[in-house]
Protein backbone atom coordinates (compact mmCIF):
# COMPACT_ATOMS: atom_id res chain seq x y z
CA UNK A 1 0.00 0.00 0.00
CA UNK A 2 2.41 2.52 0.91
CA UNK A 3 4.85 1.84 -2.33
CA UNK A 4 1.32 2.48 -4.38
CA UNK A 5 1.11 5.54 -2.91
CA UNK A 6 4.48 6.52 -3.32
CA UNK A 7 4.30 5.90 -6.95
CA UNK A 8 1.03 8.03 -7.22
CA UNK A 9 2.77 10.46 -5.21
CA UNK A 10 5.66 10.94 -7.79
CA UNK A 11 3.64 10.89 -10.60
CA UNK A 12 1.56 13.89 -9.67
CA UNK A 13 4.97 15.80 -8.67
CA UNK A 14 6.61 14.97 -12.05
CA UNK A 15 3.40 16.16 -13.80
CA UNK A 16 2.95 19.11 -11.82
CA UNK A 17 6.83 20.16 -12.78
CA UNK A 18 5.87 19.64 -16.34
CA UNK A 19 3.04 21.96 -16.46
CA UNK A 20 5.61 25.07 -17.66
CA UNK A 21 7.14 23.32 -20.33
CA UNK A 22 3.62 22.56 -21.71
CA UNK A 23 2.75 26.32 -21.15
CA UNK A 24 5.52 27.78 -23.31
CA UNK A 25 8.71 27.85 -23.89
CA UNK A 26 10.97 30.15 -21.78
CA UNK A 27 10.22 33.29 -22.44
CA UNK A 28 9.86 35.52 -19.37
CA UNK A 29 10.27 34.28 -15.65
CA UNK A 30 7.09 32.09 -15.49
CA UNK A 31 5.13 31.17 -12.13
CA UNK A 32 6.23 27.98 -11.64
CA UNK A 33 9.30 26.02 -10.18
CA UNK A 34 10.57 22.76 -9.14
CA UNK A 35 13.22 21.52 -6.40
CA UNK A 36 14.02 18.97 -4.39
CA UNK A 37 15.46 19.09 -0.90
CA UNK A 38 18.23 16.72 1.49
CA UNK A 39 18.08 17.55 5.67
CA UNK A 40 17.97 15.19 8.71
CA UNK A 41 14.75 14.70 11.04
CA UNK A 42 14.10 14.55 14.09
CA UNK A 43 11.10 12.15 15.67
CA UNK A 44 9.93 13.35 18.75
CA UNK A 45 8.10 9.99 20.13
CA UNK A 46 5.75 9.95 23.37
CA UNK A 47 8.71 8.84 25.66
CA UNK A 48 7.15 11.16 28.13
CA UNK A 49 4.15 9.06 28.04
CA UNK A 50 6.13 6.25 28.77
CA UNK A 51 5.31 4.17 25.01
CA UNK A 52 9.30 4.10 24.57
CA UNK A 53 12.40 2.93 26.83
CA UNK A 54 14.79 4.36 24.63
CA UNK A 55 14.83 6.88 21.99
CA UNK A 56 18.07 6.44 20.20
CA UNK A 57 18.98 7.12 16.88
CA UNK A 58 16.26 9.32 15.88
CA UNK A 59 17.86 11.87 13.68
CA UNK A 60 18.06 9.90 10.22
CA UNK A 61 18.09 11.87 6.49
CA UNK A 62 14.98 13.04 5.03
CA UNK A 63 14.11 13.96 1.41
CA UNK A 64 11.65 15.79 -0.24
CA UNK A 65 10.39 16.76 -4.51
CA UNK A 66 8.36 19.40 -5.22
CA UNK A 67 6.52 21.74 -7.88
CA UNK A 68 5.01 25.57 -6.87
CA UNK A 69 3.10 27.85 -8.48
CA UNK A 70 3.73 31.67 -8.02
CA UNK A 71 0.28 33.83 -7.26
CA UNK A 72 2.58 36.46 -7.13
CA UNK A 73 6.40 37.59 -5.96
CA UNK A 74 5.47 37.09 -2.44
CA UNK A 75 2.68 34.22 -2.43
CA UNK A 76 2.87 30.75 -3.77
CA UNK A 77 0.99 27.00 -3.07
CA UNK A 78 3.77 23.67 -2.96
CA UNK A 79 2.94 20.47 -3.77
CA UNK A 80 5.32 17.84 -2.89
CA UNK A 81 6.50 14.41 -1.57
CA UNK A 82 8.26 14.16 1.29
CA UNK A 83 10.12 11.28 3.14
CA UNK A 84 10.94 12.06 6.75
CA UNK A 85 13.00 8.83 7.18
CA UNK A 86 12.97 5.87 9.72
CA UNK A 87 14.32 6.11 13.40
CA UNK A 88 14.84 3.55 15.78
CA UNK A 89 13.70 3.24 19.19
CA UNK A 90 13.16 0.64 22.38
CA UNK A 91 9.42 0.63 24.09
CA UNK A 92 9.14 -0.97 27.06
CA UNK A 93 8.71 -4.72 26.33
CA UNK A 94 12.07 -3.95 25.09
CA UNK A 95 11.20 -4.39 21.58
CA UNK A 96 13.01 -3.01 18.82
CA UNK A 97 10.67 0.07 16.73
CA UNK A 98 11.61 0.60 12.96
CA UNK A 99 9.49 3.65 12.74
CA UNK A 100 9.12 6.25 9.73
CA UNK A 101 6.97 8.79 7.80
CA UNK A 102 5.92 9.97 4.33
CA UNK A 103 3.29 11.22 2.02
CA UNK A 104 2.27 13.93 0.21
CA UNK A 105 2.07 17.74 1.28
CA UNK A 106 0.23 20.56 -0.27
CA UNK A 107 0.65 24.11 1.58
CA UNK A 108 0.65 27.72 0.80
CA UNK A 109 4.35 29.59 0.77
CA UNK A 110 5.09 33.37 1.19
CA UNK A 111 8.28 34.77 0.41
CA UNK A 112 10.05 38.49 1.95
CA UNK A 113 12.58 39.96 -0.06
CA UNK A 114 15.71 41.21 1.60
CA UNK A 115 18.58 43.52 0.54
CA UNK A 116 20.31 42.20 -2.84
CA UNK A 117 19.23 38.10 -3.31
CA UNK A 118 18.22 37.18 -0.16
CA UNK A 119 14.32 36.30 1.22
CA UNK A 120 13.03 34.99 4.34
CA UNK A 121 9.85 32.36 3.77
CA UNK A 122 7.08 30.93 5.52
CA UNK A 123 4.99 28.10 4.93
CA UNK A 124 1.82 26.10 5.98
CA UNK A 125 -0.21 23.23 5.32
CA UNK A 126 -0.89 19.98 5.45
CA UNK A 127 0.61 16.26 4.83
CA UNK A 128 -1.15 13.00 3.79
CA UNK A 129 0.97 10.93 5.92
CA UNK A 130 1.40 7.24 5.80
CA UNK A 131 3.35 5.96 9.09
CA UNK A 132 4.76 2.76 9.77
CA UNK A 133 6.43 0.91 12.62
CA UNK A 134 8.12 -2.78 11.85
CA UNK A 135 8.98 -3.72 15.36
CA UNK A 136 11.28 -7.28 16.23
CA UNK A 137 13.07 -6.56 12.43
CA UNK A 138 9.78 -6.51 10.59
CA UNK A 139 8.28 -9.40 12.74
CA UNK A 140 5.38 -6.89 13.73
CA UNK A 141 4.56 -4.38 11.56
CA UNK A 142 1.79 -1.94 12.32
CA UNK A 143 0.99 1.30 10.15
CA UNK A 144 -1.68 3.91 9.48
CA UNK A 145 -2.38 6.94 7.64
CA UNK A 146 -3.53 10.53 7.94
CA UNK A 147 -3.12 14.10 8.01
CA UNK A 148 -0.98 15.88 9.92
CA UNK A 149 -0.42 20.36 9.60
CA UNK A 150 3.25 21.30 9.82
CA UNK A 151 4.82 24.72 9.71
CA UNK A 152 8.08 26.10 8.41
CA UNK A 153 10.34 28.59 8.03
CA UNK A 154 13.52 29.77 6.07
CA UNK A 155 15.81 31.68 4.17
CA UNK A 156 16.74 31.70 0.73
CA UNK A 157 19.70 32.92 -1.72
CA UNK A 158 19.00 33.57 -5.51
CA UNK A 159 22.42 32.63 -7.22
CA UNK A 160 20.67 33.66 -10.31
CA UNK A 161 16.77 34.61 -11.63
CA UNK A 162 16.34 30.63 -11.57
CA UNK A 163 18.04 28.87 -9.71
CA UNK A 164 17.10 29.07 -5.30
CA UNK A 165 19.11 27.72 -2.29
CA UNK A 166 17.19 27.60 0.58
CA UNK A 167 17.91 26.43 4.72
CA UNK A 168 14.48 25.16 5.80
CA UNK A 169 12.94 24.63 8.97
CA UNK A 170 9.68 22.50 9.17
CA UNK A 171 7.53 21.20 12.16
CA UNK A 172 5.18 18.61 11.75
CA UNK A 173 2.15 17.82 14.33
CA UNK A 174 0.45 14.74 14.95
CA UNK A 175 2.16 12.02 13.18
CA UNK A 176 -0.06 9.66 15.05
CA UNK A 177 -0.60 5.49 14.37
CA UNK A 178 -4.33 5.65 15.99
CA UNK A 179 -5.14 2.32 14.60
CA UNK A 180 -3.16 0.44 17.02
CA UNK A 181 -1.59 3.21 18.83
CA UNK A 182 1.80 2.09 19.08
CA UNK A 183 2.57 5.92 18.12
CA UNK A 184 1.88 9.49 18.88
CA UNK A 185 4.82 11.90 18.14
CA UNK A 186 5.87 14.90 15.97
CA UNK A 187 8.70 16.13 13.85
CA UNK A 188 10.99 18.60 13.44
CA UNK A 189 13.21 18.69 9.72
CA UNK A 190 16.38 20.96 9.07
CA UNK A 191 17.60 21.08 5.66
CA UNK A 192 18.80 22.66 2.27
CA UNK A 193 16.47 22.66 -1.13
CA UNK A 194 17.25 24.02 -4.07
CA UNK A 195 14.78 25.08 -6.69
CA UNK A 196 14.54 25.98 -10.37
CA UNK A 197 11.84 29.03 -11.46
CA UNK A 198 11.17 28.40 -15.39
CA UNK A 199 11.57 30.81 -17.93
CA UNK A 200 14.50 33.47 -18.40
CA UNK A 201 14.18 37.55 -16.65
CA UNK A 202 13.07 39.88 -19.15
CA UNK A 203 16.10 41.48 -20.81
CA UNK A 204 17.00 45.10 -19.69
CA UNK A 205 15.67 47.37 -22.49
CA UNK A 206 18.62 48.58 -24.57
CA UNK A 207 18.80 52.04 -25.47
CA UNK A 208 20.21 52.54 -28.54
CA UNK A 209 23.21 54.80 -28.66
CA UNK A 210 22.29 58.12 -30.13
CA UNK A 211 23.19 58.49 -33.81
CA UNK A 212 25.46 61.71 -34.27
CA UNK A 213 24.86 62.05 -38.00
CA UNK A 214 27.33 64.48 -39.57
CA UNK A 215 25.73 67.96 -40.95
CA UNK A 216 25.63 67.75 -44.50
CA UNK A 217 26.74 71.32 -45.70
CA UNK A 218 24.86 72.13 -48.99
CA UNK A 219 26.60 75.25 -50.43
CA UNK A 220 24.41 78.02 -50.71
CA UNK A 221 25.62 80.18 -53.30
CA UNK A 222 26.42 84.03 -54.03
CA UNK A 223 25.20 84.72 -57.49
CA UNK A 224 26.40 88.52 -57.26
CA UNK A 225 29.52 87.85 -55.75
CA UNK A 226 28.89 90.04 -52.69
CA UNK A 227 30.02 88.25 -49.58
CA UNK A 228 26.15 87.28 -48.69
CA UNK A 229 25.01 83.80 -49.78
CA UNK A 230 21.60 83.75 -51.36
CA UNK A 231 19.33 82.54 -49.39
CA UNK A 232 19.62 85.63 -46.79
CA UNK A 233 20.89 88.42 -49.49
CA UNK A 234 18.20 90.93 -49.93
CA UNK A 235 19.40 92.67 -53.30
CA UNK A 236 20.37 89.59 -55.47
CA UNK A 237 22.01 91.76 -57.99
CA UNK A 238 24.24 94.38 -56.26
CA UNK A 239 26.77 95.82 -58.27
CA UNK A 240 30.01 93.85 -57.26
CA UNK A 241 31.74 97.32 -56.43
CA UNK A 242 28.93 98.16 -53.68
CA UNK A 243 30.07 97.91 -50.25
CA UNK A 244 26.65 95.55 -48.76
CA UNK A 245 25.44 94.86 -45.36
CA UNK A 246 24.32 91.80 -43.67
CA UNK A 247 21.71 91.43 -46.10
CA UNK A 248 23.46 91.70 -49.54
CA UNK A 249 21.78 95.92 -50.15
CA UNK A 250 24.27 98.55 -50.83
CA UNK A 251 25.45 100.68 -48.10
CA UNK A 252 24.99 104.61 -48.14
CA UNK A 253 26.24 107.32 -46.59
CA UNK A 254 24.90 110.80 -46.47
CA UNK A 255 26.97 113.42 -47.92
CA UNK A 256 26.27 117.18 -47.78
CA UNK A 257 28.00 118.95 -51.23
CA UNK A 258 27.84 122.64 -52.15
CA UNK A 259 26.68 123.07 -56.12
CA UNK A 260 28.33 126.15 -57.91
CA UNK A 261 25.84 126.68 -61.35
CA UNK A 262 27.88 129.67 -62.47
CA UNK A 263 27.48 133.42 -62.49
CA UNK A 264 24.53 135.14 -63.30
CA UNK A 265 25.72 138.49 -64.65
CA UNK A 266 24.01 142.32 -64.82
CA UNK A 267 24.23 145.37 -66.57
CA UNK A 268 26.01 148.04 -65.09
CA UNK A 269 23.85 149.64 -62.37
CA UNK A 270 20.98 147.13 -62.85
CA UNK A 271 18.82 144.44 -61.07
CA UNK A 272 17.43 143.15 -63.74
CA UNK A 273 17.97 139.64 -65.35
CA UNK A 274 19.56 139.66 -68.86
CA UNK A 275 17.21 137.14 -70.71
CA UNK A 276 20.45 135.66 -71.49
CA UNK A 277 21.20 134.24 -67.91
CA UNK A 278 17.40 132.26 -68.00
CA UNK A 279 19.76 129.42 -69.44
CA UNK A 280 21.73 129.43 -65.83
CA UNK A 281 18.91 129.82 -63.98
CA UNK A 282 16.23 127.32 -65.59
CA UNK A 283 19.40 124.69 -64.86
CA UNK A 284 19.36 125.86 -61.37
CA UNK A 285 15.30 125.42 -60.91
CA UNK A 286 15.93 122.03 -62.75
CA UNK A 287 18.21 120.66 -59.78
CA UNK A 288 16.33 122.24 -57.15
CA UNK A 289 13.22 120.14 -58.51
CA UNK A 290 15.30 116.87 -59.09
CA UNK A 291 16.50 117.34 -55.73
CA UNK A 292 13.96 118.35 -52.88
CA UNK A 293 15.83 118.66 -50.25
CA UNK A 294 18.69 120.92 -51.39
CA UNK A 295 18.37 124.13 -50.83
CA UNK A 296 19.66 127.37 -52.50
CA UNK A 297 21.98 130.51 -51.45
CA UNK A 298 21.70 133.41 -54.25
CA UNK A 299 24.36 135.32 -53.43
CA UNK A 300 23.94 139.22 -55.16
CA UNK A 301 27.65 141.37 -55.98
CA UNK A 302 28.58 144.49 -57.51
CA UNK A 303 31.40 146.20 -59.49
CA UNK A 304 34.35 148.64 -57.89
CA UNK A 305 31.98 151.46 -59.38
CA UNK A 306 30.69 153.93 -57.29
CA UNK A 307 30.30 154.02 -53.07
CA UNK A 308 30.26 150.84 -51.09
CA UNK A 309 27.33 151.35 -49.62
CA UNK A 310 25.30 151.39 -52.67
CA UNK A 311 26.65 148.61 -54.06
CA UNK A 312 25.80 146.38 -51.25
CA UNK A 313 21.99 147.41 -51.84
CA UNK A 314 22.03 147.06 -55.20
CA UNK A 315 24.05 143.46 -54.77
CA UNK A 316 20.72 142.95 -52.45
CA UNK A 317 18.64 143.88 -55.27
CA UNK A 318 19.66 141.06 -57.59
CA UNK A 319 19.61 138.52 -54.67
CA UNK A 320 16.20 139.41 -54.38
CA UNK A 321 15.39 139.55 -57.88
CA UNK A 322 16.89 135.92 -58.55
CA UNK A 323 15.32 134.05 -55.83
CA UNK A 324 11.66 135.61 -56.95
CA UNK A 325 12.68 134.47 -60.24
CA UNK A 326 13.12 131.03 -58.66
CA UNK A 327 10.00 131.41 -57.11
CA UNK A 328 7.65 132.62 -59.14
CA UNK A 329 8.76 131.17 -62.42
CA UNK A 330 10.00 128.05 -61.94
CA UNK A 331 7.68 127.02 -58.52
CA UNK A 332 10.98 126.67 -56.07
CA UNK A 333 9.37 127.21 -52.32
CA UNK A 334 10.58 129.87 -51.18
CA UNK A 335 10.94 128.24 -48.12
CA UNK A 336 14.18 126.75 -50.07
CA UNK A 337 15.62 129.73 -51.04
CA UNK A 338 17.52 132.25 -49.63
CA UNK A 339 19.14 135.66 -50.61
CA UNK A 340 22.02 137.90 -49.52
CA UNK A 341 24.14 140.48 -50.99
CA UNK A 342 27.87 141.32 -50.75
CA UNK A 343 28.13 143.83 -52.61
CA UNK A 344 32.23 144.60 -53.59
CA UNK A 345 33.42 142.61 -50.91
CA UNK A 346 33.91 139.45 -52.57
CA UNK A 347 35.41 140.45 -56.60
CA UNK A 348 36.34 137.33 -58.42
CA UNK A 349 38.48 139.68 -60.20
CA UNK A 350 40.57 142.75 -58.87
CA UNK A 351 40.07 146.12 -59.98
CA UNK A 352 37.94 148.76 -61.81
CA UNK A 353 38.78 147.62 -65.43
CA UNK A 354 35.83 146.96 -67.61
CA UNK A 355 36.34 143.21 -67.79
CA UNK A 356 36.66 143.36 -63.46
CA UNK A 357 33.76 145.33 -63.73
CA UNK A 358 31.97 142.92 -65.83
CA UNK A 359 31.97 139.85 -63.98
CA UNK A 360 32.27 141.15 -60.97
CA UNK A 361 28.27 142.16 -61.32
CA UNK A 362 26.52 139.19 -60.87
CA UNK A 363 25.08 136.42 -59.07
CA UNK A 364 26.26 133.48 -57.49
CA UNK A 365 23.71 130.40 -56.69
CA UNK A 366 25.24 127.92 -53.95
CA UNK A 367 23.24 124.66 -53.66
CA UNK A 368 23.72 122.83 -50.36
CA UNK A 369 22.08 119.60 -49.67
CA UNK A 370 22.59 116.00 -47.82
CA UNK A 371 22.61 113.18 -50.59
CA UNK A 372 22.43 109.59 -50.06
CA UNK A 373 25.48 108.14 -51.93
CA UNK A 374 26.54 104.37 -52.07
CA UNK A 375 29.83 103.56 -50.64
CA UNK A 376 31.79 101.75 -52.65
CA UNK A 377 34.35 98.42 -51.90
Amino acid sequence: MDVNMMKNTLKVVLLTSMLPFAASAAQELTPWYVGGGLGVNNYEPSCDQKTMKVCGEDDPYAWDVFGGYLFNEYVGIELGYRDLGRAEWTDYSNKRNDVGARGMSLGFVGFYPLADKWSLSAEAGAFNYLISNKKEYNTEYYSDSGIAPYLGAGIGYNFTDNLKLQAKYRRYENLDEEKWNTLSMESNYWGLELSYRFGTSAPAPVVAAPVVVAPVVVPLGDDDKDGVTNNIDKCPDTPSTHKVDATGCSVYENVTTKYDLGGILFANDSAEIRAGSFADLEKLADHLTKYPQHTVSVQGHASNVGKAEYNMKLSERRAVAVASALNKKYGISISRISSVGYGVTKPVMQGSSAEANRVNRRIEAIVTGTEKRVVLR
